[in-house]
């Protein structure tokens, strides 16, 4: 199955799930991942950087202060630095590699969150031949770019920031691919950004027009869930996995590809 099926809402568990009450604290973590797939969740998001010694980390910042022990930018710490961290005191930071092979059956939607980590990502795309196992995006215009061209344009990316503004001003599709280009098979945005509403009806029927899917990020309130997936938005991202798997069973929505527990 393509990683972007048709006619399907996505559930993204958010760095695992990071607020559902038996797992906070834990964001990016194995146990949260395990949370996830247990509860039936088959597409997981997370983020990568880059460690002194070229290995690709699931992890969201680019210090260790904030969720772990210890301290230090990722990019200046080898691998047997950062396994020295841990999460919620107890968590070790995983590597993109240890999901991967954690969760074979699971789909991965990637923030590229450094330069350095671009390259090493899309080789390790070509080598373990995840064309249609990832989604790759960033809130960096130059890095989204160097990925695609590094990977032929065969991995699924999301719109790159300049994109997500040209689709959402422009009144056709067709003048938004001429003012900012297409190449991307979503648009993964926030439901508003300050006062201006991103997700709006007309987003939405021009992306759709265009074949391309609206993922929104990062949706916690089970009414506002109700209230994109009542405009036809094809995927939400949650940190709270258990809240988005009832309004989607209440919906007649819920989903799963099967065989992402490990």
């Amino acid at each position: 199955m393509p990683y972007l099926p048709r006619g399907r809402v996505l559930a993204f568990a958010h760095r695992g799930g990071a607020y559902h009450p038996e797992i906070e604290g834990l964001e990016n973590t194995m146990a949260a991942f395990r949370h996830a797939a247990a509860l039936g969740y088959d597409y997981l998001e997370t983020d990568v950087h880059l460690t002194a010694d070229g290995v690709l980390l699931a992890f969201h910042d680019d210090v260790l202060d904030r969720v772990t022990d210890q301290q230090g930018a990722v990019r200046e710490l080898t691998l047997a630095d950062v396994r020295r961290a841990r999460i919620g005191g107890r968590e070790e930071v995983p590597t993109l590699v240890d999901l991967l092979d954690a969760f074979p059956g699971a789909r991965f939607n990637i923030d590229i969150k450094s330069d350095d980590a671009v390259a090493p990502l899309a080789q390790l795309v070509r080598e373990r031949g995840l064309w249609d196992r990832v989604l790759i995006g960033s809130f960096s215009r130059k890095r989204i770019r160097r990925f695609r061209a590094l990977t032929d344009g065969r991995v699924p990316t999301a719109a790159d920031p300049l994109q997500v503004v040209a689709w959402r001003l422009s009144p056709s599709a067709r003048l938004a691919r001429l003012l900012a280009g297409g190449g991307f098979a979503a648009f993964q945005v926030p439901h508003r950004h300050r006062r201006l509403v991103v997700v709006t009806p007309g987003l939405v029927r021009r992306a759709h027009a265009a074949g391309v899917q609206v993922h929104v990020w990062t949706i916690d309130d089970p009414a506002e869930m109700v209230e994109l997936l009542d405009l036809g938005v094809d995927g939400l991202f949650t940190d709270r996995t258990d809240l988005l798997k009832d309004v989607l069973q209440g919906r007649g929505q819920w989903w799963s590809l099967g065989g992402t527990t490990p």
